[in-house]
Formats: structure tokens, C-alpha cells, sequence
């Protein structure tokens, strides 16, 4: 049998800021936004290639404060490549680091070896993100 994970729910405290935010800045796709009355709104957004979402929204977090979400981890397979994206999308990024001897350190793995290059960024919120390189040895790795 197979489970898959196929949404996750980020806490925001605004929904327009937040959709704008991985809508237009990240490249996520709205999948859904749907708001019956001024209680309820769900708005699902997916990563370009991704079989999971994200949904934010009002009445939809479970009373998660906004910004509690750490660690979520986008998959690519060029860090520099999604490094550029980003900034030039306008979002603050911290990396592209790897670690050495158990150590961050600045730059891609220079072997570009799986697992081992990352960047981070926040959304409005605080909710934190990891993008992490992973080529499946496509590279070397």
C-alpha cells in the first residue's frame, strides 16, 4: 500500500499576502481558492512538479500560530539554478551552503554529491523552507 503525502498546511495570518508570496514570488500554481463566507477560505497551492501542496487559508490551520512551520523542503536538481529564481523573484535566500566534516559551509557541494547543497528562505510569516539538492547522482553525486 502506499501512503503519499500530498498537502501540508501552512499557518499565515494573511491569505492575499501569503498566495502573492508563493504564487508569484516562489511559482507555485493556485490549484484551489475558495472562500464560502468571511470564516472559511482554503486556498492550495503546488510547487512546479510536485505531487504535494500546500493549502493556507482561514479556519483551515487546527490554531497553528502562523510562522510555527520549520524545515519544509523543496527538491531541486540545480541549487544555483534555483539560487537565481529565487533572488530574482525577490526573495530573500540564505545559501547555497553545504556541509563539510559535519560543518555548514558557504557554497554547492563542489562535488554536487545528493543531499548535501542547500538554501533557505522564509515566507511572510516565518514559516521557514529548505531547498535542497538532489540529482540522484546525475551529476556525479
Amino acid at each position: 500500500m502506499d501512503w503519499k503525502l500530498e498537502l501540508v498546511v501552512v499557518p499565515v495570518s494573511d491569505v492575499d499576502r501569503a498566495k502573492a508570496f508563493y504564487s508569484e514570488q516562489l511559482g507555485f500554481h493556485v490549484d484551489v481558492d475558495y472562500q464560502p463566507n468571511e470564516n472559511f477560505r482554503v486556498v492550495q497551492l503546488t510547487p512546479p512538479g510536485s505531487a504535494c501542496s500546500i493549502t493556507i487559508g482561514t479556519g483551515v490551520s487546527g490554531g497553528m500560530t502562523p510562522g510555527c512551520i520549520k524545515g519544509l523542503h523543496l527538491i531541486v536538481t540545480d541549487i544555483e539554478a534555483a539560487h537565481a529564481a529565487l533572488t530574482a523573484r525577490g526573495v530573500s535566500v540564505n545559501g547555497p551552503v553545504h556541509f563539510e566534516g559535519g560543518r555548514q559551509t558557504p557554497g554547492p557541494d563542489p562535488s554536487r554529491g545528493d543531499y548535501n547543497s542547500f538554501l533557505f528562505f522564509d515566507d511572510p510569516d516565518g514559516n521557514s523552507w529548505q531547498v535542497q539538492e538532489v540529482s540522484h547522482g546525475a551529476r556525479g553525486g
